[in-house]
């Protein structure tokens, strides 16, 4: 379970083919991983990954098929940014929304313009994801936990403050880009409820 406050951004140091998947290295710069071990969780852009290696500042996941067709991690280059998240532990604030680290889909970045010392970003969404984004609701881009602003159809709009825009890789986005997006598990489960068969 994760929070969606980003601790840090990372750096990908290598992708490896590995009898069919992928091993992904990420050197997690400013992050520390003194505390994480074998096992533990890491969101890396919003996508919930295993730790298999830890060596120093770096650490190794298992990226599977499923996750390298349905996220953006199947796009990542050596080099590439990517924001970080350790798992919550108990006793942890919980400064954004209860996050899974289960990449829904993919919203794709249509405008981009500056809003006083703010971002305004306007992302598009599967048409099957759209109706679980509401107005002031939550959601995940990036692993970074947002508030939306506004909806119209499959469009929202979300606003990055200086400290969002500069401390997660989302200010770097550019028109057309892809990220990983998380509804809100609410929604998920409002859903499921609503359709549920009487008993």
């Amino acid at each position: 379970m994760f929070t969606g406050i980003v601790h840090g951004i990372g750096t990908v140091a290598t992708l490896t083919a590995r009898a069919g998947d992928v091993e992904l290295v990420v050197d997690a710069g400013g992050v520390s991983l003194k505390d994480v071990t074998l096992g533990d969780s890491i969101a890396v852009a919003g996508a919930c990954l295993t730790v298999t290696r830890i060596d120093f500042t770096r650490f190794a996941a298992d990226v599977s098929n499923e996750t390298l067709a349905k996220t953006t991690l199947g796009r990542l280059l050596p080099g590439s940014r990517v924001n970080l998240e350790k798992a919550l532990r108990a006793g942890d604030a919980l400064g954004g929304h209860y996050v899974t680290g289960h990449v829904d889909g993919l919203a794709r970045l249509v405008a981009a313009h500056d809003d006083g010392r703010s971002l305004r970003l306007g992302f598009e969404v599967p048409a099957a994801l759209a109706r679980y984004v509401a107005p002031k609701g939550s959601l995940t881009l990036a692993g970074v936990s947002l508030t939306v602003n506004e909806v119209d159809g499959r469009r929202f709009g979300v606003n990055l403050i200086p400290h969002t825009r500069d401390a997660t890789t989302l200010g770097a986005l550019a028109v057309g880009d892809e990220v990983n997006l998380e509804i809100d598990i609410i929604a998920r489960y409002v859903e499921r409820l609503s359709r549920a068969e009487p008993a």
